[in-house]
């Protein structure tokens, strides 16, 4: 770790208040020393970082760190705050603080060194000599390992190569408390857990985890062996090691790679910051879980878990009823979302070239003209029609998904697509989706004799479960589903006047809540589903356009407001405000997201006063659209196109006014407007940690 931290990129009295201020000092180390080649750039890419989860440990230890092209070689800067600085830990702020920065393109052998930094920081003797160095040359040979603290591992031996996982770990088990080095078959064999931990960056939070979770199995006698998913790949458990392993904890922020090879086993399924933070816990709970025999539920003719229903069962560990519920659908409606938008502009191409008409046109099979633009019309008017008859089903199968994983499949298709046939539409393929989810892991739970198991999930899973779900959807719940999908739709059709332009100004409120979030995703589900259909009504197609040109106006506001007042934006966001002008004007809303991780009391808020104007303008101006999707790419498809592009105007002008007048509240600083004293923060500005939370993509 030589190369990566000298004297230079530690400062041991870090004057900075916030974290962004803090991010900035150690940058701009790195930046005179010439491994930083563009300042604003990578603090940008610092913050996204930061907004994806806060840095902060239990601990007092903050880590802010992400991969960012403006890198040149993978460097460490370490400061040491009297005051603490908040970087979102439970416990309060940090004092000891590392900015990690790794380019783009960052070999396994560097990131593997900065992994086992993040492993040290588990060493309260490693962090209590930081804390008690006395000068910067001290404290950077500390860091690189040429002044050991108390308690460390030996250099050369497996910790200091902070591997991949495995090695590691079973080293860690031969050495646990209590354990006596016999095989399984001895009679005081420990208990023993398989791990896995990843986080979005795959840097620190990935390895602090699984040396957390080692070091609290030597405290409890317990074997834990650890997979660590991080930047610099991953070494696969030997299935031996998991055959043998009496439960599994998965600390994770993003996907686990092989999820079903843990399947059977007695499981806690959580976030990495609990592995890091609360590790025995974890432990304790596993080993609970096997004493009570509960396993997971993916494994066919597994004993189910004691006393939870299906709904209890099918999310992660602590996650409350409407948090997972929130989750099944986000998961329909992400795999459903590709298709709605192909479909519909391939419709809306249609009827582009061919007129309104197209839609009476004959099926391409029995007539094609390669001379005649209407033929071509009919086909991909045809071809987006075929697109469009999937949404239904894909949003119940993968609602399904979301819930029971592969098994859930099957009955959701079939469910969606009886939802079709029924003419329960929107309404009844996130019926069947959830009911197929809860069917297959109510089967799941049922006992099976180890001779079956392998029948399960090819044969007796799918027939089942698609059976119960058709017998339901056609026969017990699909008429009065239909009923409500026919009610809500006259009820959409009925609307008129004030009514139409509150739902305007309300849906316009939604698509800027948060940017492509979950909200923005209700919304904008909402408006496709109901021009979803052969012949969309006109108040659908009224909703749709509102819902586009609300999306609109904030990446747009940004870009207009960056232009017009410079000043009061640093230099990453002015460039982040040039391409928010083609990704608004392509309806694409998560291009406000990074001015609003920066500053969400003033943009939100601004953001969604816009909206619900354009949303209400674009009402009440009759503006119609049947495309889901292209911005003003799309604009001579649209009804009333000039007074949509006024209501979109109005909008992005107010929103910029208001996030105008806002930023220029703020105290007068020096410099950027954007920055503090010094290049620091602005010190007016929020800086919650919490600030990313509106903001999902």
């Amino acid at each position: 770790m030589s190369d990566m931290i000298t004297a230079d990129l530690v400062d041991l009295d870090l004057s900075a208040d916030t974290k962004e201020a803090a991010a900035r000092a150690l940058a701009e180390r790195m930046a005179a020393l010439g491994r930083v080649t563009d300042l604003e750039g990578f603090l940008a890419d610092v913050a996204a970082r930061e907004a994806q989860l806060p840095t902060g440990l239990d601990g007092g230890i903050g880590i802010p760190h992400c991969r960012s092209e403006h890198v040149t070689e993978p460097t460490l800067a370490f400061g040491r705050s009297t005051a603490g600085v908040d970087f979102g830990a439970a416990d309060g702020p940090a004092d000891l603080i590392f900015l990690i920065a790794a380019p783009a393109g960052a070999d396994d052998a560097h990131l593997t060194i900065l992994s086992s930094l993040a492993r040290q920081l588990m060493n309260a003797e490693f962090t209590a000599a930081l804390r008690s160095a006395g000068d910067a040359a001290g404290a950077a040979a500390l860091i690189r390992g040429e002044e050991p603290a108390p308690g460390d591992t030996p250099e050369g031996t497996t910790e200091d190569t902070a591997d991949t996982g495995a090695v590691s770990a079973a080293a860690s088990a031969e050495t646990a408390p209590g354990s006596t080095g016999q095989d399984s078959a001895g009679p005081e064999r420990p208990f023993r857990i398989v791990a896995v931990t990843s986080c979005p960056t795959g840097i620190a939070h990935t390895y602090m985890a699984a040396e957390s979770l080692e070091n609290a199995g030597r405290e409890a006698g317990v074997e834990v062996v650890v997979e660590t998913q991080g930047s610099a790949g991953f070494t696969r458990l030997d299935p031996a090691v998991i055959a043998a392993a009496d439960g599994v904890i998965l600390a994770h922020d993003v996907a686990v790679r092989d999820k079903d090879r843990f399947a059977g086993k007695p499981t806690v399924d959580t976030g990495v910051k609990a592995a890091i933070n609360r590790p025995g816990e974890l432990i304790g709970e596993v080993r609970d879980k096997a004493a009570r025999g509960e396993t997971t539920s993916a494994s066919p003719g597994a004993a189910p878990a004691a006393g939870a229903t299906p709904v209890e069962r099918g999310g992660e560990s602590g996650e409350g009823y409407g948090t997972k519920l929130r989750k099944w659908l986000m998961s329909g409606v992400s795999y459903m979302v590709p298709f709605v938008a192909a479909g519909g502009l391939l419709i809306a191409l249609g009827f582009a070239i061919g007129g309104y008409e197209i839609n009476k046109a004959p099926s391409v099979m029995d007539h094609f003209a390669w001379t005649q633009a209407d033929s071509w019309a009919a086909l991909l008017f045809q071809i987006g029609g075929v697109a469009f008859a999937f949404l239904v089903p894909v949003l119940a199968g993968y609602i399904a998904y979301g819930m029971a994983d592969r098994p859930g499949l099957v009955p959701g298709f079939v469910g969606g697509s009886i939802a079709l046939t029924i003419d329960a539409g929107f309404l009844g393929g996130l019926a069947a989706g959830l009911i197929s989810g809860a069917v297959v892991l109510a089967i799941q739970r049922v006992p099976i004799p180890k001779a079956l198991r392998g029948i399960m999930p090819v044969v007796v899973i799918p027939l089942v479960s698609a059976a119960v779900v058709g017998f339901l959807m056609f026969v017990v719940i699909g008429k009065p589903i239909a009923s409500a999908q026919e009610g809500m739709t006259d009820w959409l059709n009925g609307l008129s006047g004030a009514n139409a332009v509150l739902l305007g100004a309300l849906l316009g409120l939604m698509m800027c809540f948060d940017l492509g979030g979950p909200v923005n995703k209700v919304a904008y589900t909402f408006a496709t589903a109901g021009i979803a259909v052969a012949s969309p009504s006109d108040s659908a197609m009224k909703i749709m356009a509102a819902v586009m040109a609300a999306g609109m106006v904030p990446p747009l506001a940004m870009a207009l407001a960056t232009t017009v007042r410079g000043r009061l934006f640093n230099a990453a966001e002015r460039e982040n405000g040039k391409a928010a002008w083609v990704l608004g004007a392509s309806f694409i809303s998560e291009g406000a997201i990074p001015f609003a991780a920066a500053d969400p009391l003033r943009v939100i808020p601004s953001s969604m006063v816009g909206g619900a104007l354009t949303g209400a303008l674009s009402m009440a101006f009759g503006a119609t659209l049947r495309a889901p999707h292209g911005g003003v790419f799309v604009v001579p498809l649209i009804g009333n196109p000039l007074l949509y592009l006024v209501a979109i105007a109005a909008g992005v002008c107010v929103t910029t006014a208001l996030v105008i007048v806002l930023k220029g509240l703020r105290k007068p600083v020096t410099g950027t407007a954007a920055q503090g004293p010094g290049g620091g923060a602005d010190p007016s500005a929020p800086t919650t940690p919490g600030a990313q939370q509106p903001v999902a993509a």
